[in-house]
């Protein structure tokens, strides 16, 4: 029997306004739990237009994957022509609605456009200051600390990674590919488990050529099923299957759950993985390309199983 966990990642404040409840929604109905991860500072998404210029990639991916009706002109101009809201303060309710209906909730950013675009650049205090200020907006919100976290567009650094281990998180979903394991980098083996993502996401599939939105429907099940893995890891975003792609996103739920897969829990493989702690692998944390997505991502994954 194949298992599937969803894992949600909350990236823009229209997102979470709107992508969050439908989400919840389609969840429900199939009796599913997920594990969201939040961005809770300035959505400062009209920012993202410098990787055009930046990103190898980028322009095309974005044409292919039909950006402009996945991300709303209000998204595309915040922290440019538009205010950037801050999304925790803003959308408080919603968000903890999460929680509350039974989901699992978790840390993604604070600003999501900085991180992905300048984390290299920035010092070891610059991104324990902008982790710390998404962790204690977490706090604020729930009234008790995250216990995991998730980088924005599976952006990490060797300063991201120390930065993450001061937090004794359970786990983190950084990454992508492969199974999970304990990332090196700099030098320094981390002991906070890593579980990455192993689906690619809908964005990157409907921007692979010739390919349209039911073909990558067919293609993302039929890939779940497959996975040499233990789990099929599948990122989603809640301005792309909570919004445009929601009605896609429902059949492709009921496709797994008519095939018998199970939905589990991103916390659920973590403790089944750290239960045999001394087979968990350590592997150096580099950066690949990926088919359908401008720039490079993270990934553990030896070089020939990359996707």
């Amino acid at each position: 029997m194949a298992r599937v966990a969803l894992k949600v990642d909350c990236d823009t404040f229209l997102g979470t306004r709107d992508g969050i409840p439908r989400l919840l929604d389609i969840l429900a109905k199939r009796g599913i739990r997920a594990t969201f991860f939040f961005t809770l500072g300035p959505d400062r998404s009209g920012l993202a237009v410098r990787r055009v210029f930046t990103r190898k990639g980028f322009l095309r991916k974005m044409v292919r994957s039909r950006a402009p009706s996945l991300y709303p002109l209000r998204t595309m101009l915040s922290g440019t022509l538009l205010p950037a809201p801050r999304i925790g303060e803003r959308c408080a309710e919603t968000i903890r609605s999460v929680g509350q209906a039974g989901h699992e909730t978790g840390v993604h950013g604070w600003d999501h456009v900085r991180w992905q675009d300048g984390l290299d650049r920035m010092s070891l205090e610059a991104v324990r200051s902008a982790y710390g200020r998404a962790h204690a907006e977490y706090l604020r919100l729930f009234g008790h600390s995250a216990r995991m976290s998730a980088a924005p567009g599976w952006t990490v650094s060797p300063r991201s990674l120390e930065v993450q281990e001061e937090r004794a998180l359970l786990f983190t979903s950084d990454t992508r590919g492969g199974a999970p394991f304990f990332p090196a980098a700099g030098n320094r083996v981390f002991r906070t488990l890593e579980i990455p993502t192993t689906l690619p996401t809908l964005d990157e599939v409907l921007a692979w050529p010739h390919l349209g939105s039911d073909d990558a429907r067919r293609w993302m099940y039929r890939k779940a099923l497959g996975e040499p893995d233990a789990f099929a890891i599948h990122t989603i975003h809640t301005e792309i299957e909570g919004g445009p792609y929601a009605s896609l996103f429902e059949r492709t739920l009921d496709d797994w759950l008519a095939d018998g897969a199970a939905f589990v829990t991103l916390t659920e493989i973590a403790r089944e993985v750290l239960g045999s702690h001394a087979k968990i692998p350590e592997r150096p944390v580099v950066k690949t390309r990926l088919a359908g997505r401008g720039g490079r991502v993270a990934t553990g994954w030896p070089e020939d199983r990359r996707h």
